[in-house]
């Protein structure tokens, strides 16, 4: 099952890839909604390579996860690779520079079952397709804005 979608963002390239590629935020983020998330490996610095386990709860079990930094291009794309629970799930971000200060993120998730409980998984998500589809639009244009929010208080301060 495959999700995508595509904003444009008010910001630079450079900015928008410093955001999306802001790890410890994220692993802050995923804190604060109650998920453990630990990193694996000994990088000092972001590249291809970085893993992380994590353990969050949906569906009213625990379900954990491991990921692997597959691909790390600075400032163009990054794709993530995570096994959750027999589901092997691809995510990549690719940032195309629409304009100087303008940036188009595309955004896809490529989710394969393993297993059977994961297929089954997977085909009750294929019912509710639609408002999947949706929340998932919804959720990246609501960080594209804040990514946009994050550089435009930076860009034009307040006098």
């Amino acid at each position: 099952m495959k999700f995508k979608t595509r904003e444009d963002i008010e910001a630079t390239l450079e900015q928008v890839f410093e955001a999306v590629s802001d790890f410890d935020s994220m692993e802050r983020a995923a804190l604060r909604r109650g998920a453990e998330v630990t990193r694996t490996d000994t990088l000092t610095a972001p590249r291809q390579g970085m893993t992380w386990h994590a353990a969050f709860p949906y569906r009213n079990r625990i379900r954990t996860a491991d990921m692997l930094l597959k691909t790390y291009e600075a400032p163009h794309q990054i794709e993530l690779f995570s096994k959750i629970s027999g589901i092997e799930a691809t995510v990549e971000v690719e940032l195309l520079s629409l304009s100087r200060n303008r940036t188009r993120m595309i955004m896809s998730i490529d989710m394969r079952p393993r297993t059977i409980p994961a297929r089954l998984l997977l085909q009750s998500m294929k019912l509710a397709r639609a408002s999947l589809v949706k929340r998932y639009r919804k959720r990246v244009a609501k960080y594209a804005m804040s990514i946009e929010n994050r550089y435009r208080t930076t860009a034009h301060p307040i006098r």
